[in-house]
């Protein structure tokens, strides 16, 4: 399954500067893992080291957040866009 993801800025030192990239996997774990293959260390900054996706980081599949979808289980059908989306806090 092809899918397209959306970098964020913070993020596009990993991509060479791209905003958005194709990745594989009928998952989202799927889907990061291909993008650490081809971008090393991204998952590291999106997935912390328990596994679980990092409380600041906020994805996307299609419109859905996946937190209340499957998390990394959440199925990335072919032709899916994937938003990762830093949370922005402050005051």
């Amino acid at each position: 399954m092809s899918v397209s993801v959306r970098v964020p800025t913070i993020l596009r030192t990993y991509t060479g500067g791209e905003s958005e990239v194709t990745a594989e996997g009928a998952t989202l774990a799927e889907v990061l893992d291909h993008l650490d293959g081809a971008y090393p260390g991204i998952r590291a900054r999106v997935v912390d080291e328990s596994g679980a996706l990092r409380r600041f980081v906020n994805v996307y599949v299609g419109n859905d957040d996946v937190r209340f979808l499957d998390d990394l289980a959440t199925a990335t059908p072919d032709g899916t866009q994937v938003s990762v989306i830093p949370a922005v806090a402050g005051g």
